[in-house]
C-alpha cells in the first residue's frame, strides 16, 4: 500500500466524520455565500465572493486530502496492540536523562497527532526514535535542538 496511514479506530472514524461534515453541510454553506456574494454585482470588486470562493478552495483541498488519506489507511486493532515495545496508539512515559524530568505521550499517527502537547506523531523525531523501544531502553535521538537521551519508564496500551 503506497504511503500506508497507521491509524487508531477512533483516529479513522473522526478523520470520515470531518469529511463526511466538510462534504455534506460545509459545501452547501460556502454554496450559498457564493451565490449571496454574486447577488452583490460586479464580481470583480467583489470582496465577499472572493472570500467565499477562496473559502470553497480551501474546503475542497481539505477534502481531497483526507479522500487521499482515508485511501490509504491501516487501522491499528488495540486489542491487537502489545505494551512489549513502542508503537503507534501506545502511550509512553519516559524521563529525559538530562533534565531528569518524566513525560508522557500519546505516540499518534501523524494524521491523528493534535497540536496539543499530549501527542507525540510517529513521524517526528521523537516519534521515530521511540518507536519499537522496550521499558527500561535508553534512547538518543537527534531532534532540532541536539541530541537527547529518554529512559523508556512505562508502556500502556
Amino acid at each position: 500500500m503506497a504511503n500506508e496511514l497507521l491509524m487508531t479506530a477512533e483516529g479513522y472514524e473522526a478523520l470520515k466524520a470531518e469529511l463526511n461534515e466538510l462534504k455534506s453541510v460545509t459545501r452547501g454553506e460556502i454554496s450559498e455565500k457564493i451565490r449571496v456574494a454574486r447577488g452583490f454585482g460586479d464580481l470583480s470588486e467583489n470582496s465577499e465572493y472572493d472570500e467565499a470562493k477562496n473559502e470553497q478552495a480551501l474546503v475542497e483541498a481539505r477534502i481531497k486530502k483526507l479522500e487521499d488519506q482515508l485511501k490509504n489507511v491501516k487501522i491499528i486493532s488495540r486489542d491487537k496492540m502489545s505494551n512489549d515495545s513502542v508503537s503507534v496508539g501506545c502511550k509512553v512515559k519516559i524521563l529525559d536523562i538530562d533534565y531528569e524530568d518524566e513525560m508522557e505521550y500519546t505516540i499518534a499517527s501523524s494524521v491523528e497527532s493534535h497540536s496539543d502537547l499530549n501527542s507525540i506523531s510517529d513521524e517526528s523525531p521523537v516519534g521515530k526514535g521511540l518507536i519499537g523501544h522496550k521499558v527500561g531502553d535508553v534512547v538518543e535521538i537527534n531532534a532540532p535542538g541536539g541530541l537527547v537521551k529518554f529512559k523508556i519508564l512505562e508502556i500502556k496500551v
